[in-house]
């Protein structure tokens, strides 16, 4: 699978410390292997059917498509606990 970060993704990953910008590289490492890795927690978001979330951290999740053999990130913000 490949990875292509939107605009909108760009921006708000560059709000975030380079703590949390590291961490996520990790995590998208975990996607591209296994969309199922345990750390990921990976799932559809709200009542969509294309739109999935995943874990960077316990406060920050980012968001994404499936199309093709494409991850398209759209956003990552920090998440309510």
């Amino acid at each position: 699978m490949n990875i292509v970060r939107t605009p909108s993704f760009r921006r708000a990953f560059k709000t975030f410390p380079p703590s949390v910008q590291m961490l996520f590289e990790k995590q998208i490492a975990y996607l591209v292997r296994d969309i199922r890795h345990p750390s990921l927690h990976a799932k559809k978001y709200g009542g969509t059917t294309d739109v999935w979330q995943a874990r960077v951290s316990r406060n920050v999740r980012f968001y994404f498509r499936i199309e093709n053999d494409v991850y398209r990130l759209l956003n990552i913000r920090k998440h309510a606990d």
